[in-house]
């Protein structure tokens, strides 16, 4: 056991769930895993925290985030709507299942612009962290699936600590759709393992 991991697993004893599921599924070609959960929930620290541990690829839906020309009303009145779950399919779930590398541009929401292309050859564990990575029409790509259900009061203050310029943006507009996603698909119950922060 690495320094690293001894450490995390002592000061993130929640966690250990993940990975003895992970550590079960060593024999395996490939472990594709999807981390979803509210705002501030924690996803892309746990990814990190298990891209050291397991020398996994890690792949984020921020990057998949809808362009201008798609925020149409309808699309963003469709349940999990407001990411662009065909692009990330096509560009790095299929490929994986495919055992291919994946070439994508990551959507810069900052700049309203793609990125340069990124071309990986991914890990044996690929770790799939964002809200609506476990949408509908992914979520039979993934070995097993982990849903951080955060607190709203501590969701509240993270939040705020992280992010106070854009706070009001999330409360009024990214969490209620967060929320209507999470509660009409009933994610929950689908997901493998529900770790409340």
């Amino acid at each position: 056991m690495t320094e690293f991991r001894k450490s995390f697993e002592e000061e993130n004893a929640i966690f250990l769930p993940i990975l003895e599921k992970i550590d079960t599924y060593r024999g395996k070609k490939r472990l594709i895993i999807a981390i979803d959960g509210g705002s501030a929930s924690g996803k892309t620290t746990l990814s990190k925290s298990l891209e050291k541990i397991y020398d996994a690829t890690v792949l984020h839906m921020d990057d998949f985030f809808l362009t201008p020309d798609m925020r149409t009303k309808k699309r963003l009145s469709e349940v999990g709507g407001n990411v662009s779950w065909e692009r990330f399919e096509g560009e790095v779930l299929l490929p994986l299942t495919q055992e291919k590398e994946i070439s994508y541009r990551a959507f810069d929401c900052k700049t309203e612009k793609f990125k340069e292309t990124t071309v990986i050859a991914p890990q044996k564990i690929v770790i799939i962290e964002g809200a609506y990575s476990m949408h509908m029409a992914l979520a039979g790509y993934y070995d097993f699936s982990v849903f951080l259900n955060i607190n709203k009061n501590e969701q509240k203050k993270r939040i705020l600590n992280r992010n106070p310029s854009l706070a009001s943006r999330f409360f009024e507009a990214w969490i209620p759709m967060e929320d209507n996603y999470f509660e009409k698909t009933n994610i929950k119950n689908r997901c493998d393992l529900v770790i409340n922060i």
